[in-house]
């Protein structure tokens, strides 16, 4: 029997986690969630009561640490000297956890743990593996290995312990297996997925809409959009720029600084079904994403897919697995990172004609389904995790 482990689930900023649950549901796999975290369901109103009857969320304060105690009296006694060694360290809760959901994976009969991203659920999967010897397998995505936090458990031991380890793109695949290598047989890229047919072919609407989707942080390359932006004052077009973030207020001001506020919005966050039909509403989608000082980066940022599948022409840059998304001349174009000026000539390509917008959003719309086919690619982690 499978089990999930999530930090937190479902969680509003991460629908790819939670269009693979569904679409196991649908496939006939019901598996046993575990949220380390409260979850976070923002104002998206489309969780599906079947699966949100399927989270275990773990109690909080006085009630939690009662089970855990109760739960180590279970464990063998290697397992909770384990505990004791680590009281008072700076991860010694994730033992913890282990033991709580440890005693109910047993309990439910569950023989194999997945988790998403080589963070805390990681690491409290790593602990179950430890004290219960129940395998665990591990989706990896983006920061988690771009740049990790530093833990005692850390990412050699994850990998090293995982049963498989699953990347969502080629670039991240590839990335694991260099950087770990005693680890790289069993590294497998399978990709995020979604279904096309829950997006509405772009309609083109006039004036002209550049979007973009993301959380509001370094990363996504938002300041670079802006600036392009003001670089294509003299051409109509409107830009909207769909989530929240830290750096909020910080875009804001550059957007009244470069004298955008008429063209450019910060909308905030929005949910799924309204992405969707702003998407539809489009005529570019853009996303200009950079490598930040620290390695942080975008790896397979699920909303290009979801253009794509809304027919929209895709402008981003080369940065981790975007090049398998976007297709240079064929589904969008890739520029620089942190270059405003190509990004706005390349947009205004776009924007000025049409047939060519058109043509590669229809072939973006061909490739989305035959890359990130929510089915399939979740058939192909299914047999993975079941085999």
């Amino acid at each position: 029997m499978l089990a999930y482990i999530f930090e937190r689930f479902p969680k509003w900023s991460q629908t790819f986690c939670y269009r693979e649950i569904a679409e196991l549901f649908r496939q006939g796999t019901r598996p046993p969630i575990f949220s380390l975290r409260a979850p976070e369901p923002g104002d998206e109103r489309s969780w599906a009561p079947e699966i949100i009857s399927a989270v275990h969320p773990l109690p909080e304060g006085t009630a939690f640490a009662e089970l855990a105690d109760e739960a180590q009296r279970t464990l063998p006694r290697q397992a909770r000297e384990m505990i004791r060694e680590w009281r008072g360290r700076r991860d010694s809760l994730r033992l913890h956890q282990a033991a709580y959901i440890g005693m109910r994976l047993r309990e439910l009969g569950v023989t194999h743990v997945h988790v998403h991203f080589a963070g805390m659920a990681a690491r409290t999967a790593y602990w179950i593996h430890k004290f219960l010897g129940i395998p665990f397998s591990v989706t990896a995505h983006a920061n988690d290995i771009f740049a990790p936090d530093d833990f005692e458990i850390g990412l050699v031991q994850i990998f090293s312990a995982a049963s498989a380890i699953v990347a969502v793109s080629d670039f991240a695949a590839n990335y694991v297996r260099r950087k770990f290598p005693r680890a790289a047989e069993r590294v497998h890229r399978i990709y995020n997925g979604i279904d096309p047919a829950q997006f509405e072919t772009s309609r083109f609407e006039q004036p002209p809409l550049i979007i973009s989707v993301g959380r509001l942080i370094g990363k996504k390359g938002f300041d670079v959009l802006i600036e392009a932006c003001a670089k294509l004052r003299g051409m109509p077009f409107r830009c909207e720029i769909v989530g929240d973030g830290p750096l909020r207020d910080e875009l804001n001001a550059r957007i009244r600084r470069v004298q955008v506020q008429d063209r450019v919005v910060l909308t905030g966050a929005k949910t799924q079904r309204e992405i969707a039909e702003r998407l539809a509403a489009a005529t570019v989608f853009a996303l200009p994403c950079r490598v930040e000082p620290n390695g942080a980066m975008d790896n397979l940022p699920t909303v290009i897919m979801e253009a794509m599948a809304s027919s929209l022409p895709v402008v981003s840059t080369d940065v981790g697995g975007i090049s398998e998304m976007v297709s240079e001349g064929r589904t969008g174009f890739l520029v620089q990172q942190n270059d405003p000026t190509a990004t706005a000539d390349t947009m205004a390509k776009l924007l000025r004609d049409r047939a060519l917008a058109r043509s590669l959003g229809v072939e973006g719309r061909r490739q989305c389904g035959e890359l990130f086919s929510l089915e399939r690619n979740v058939s192909a982690l299914r047999r993975l995790l079941l085999r």
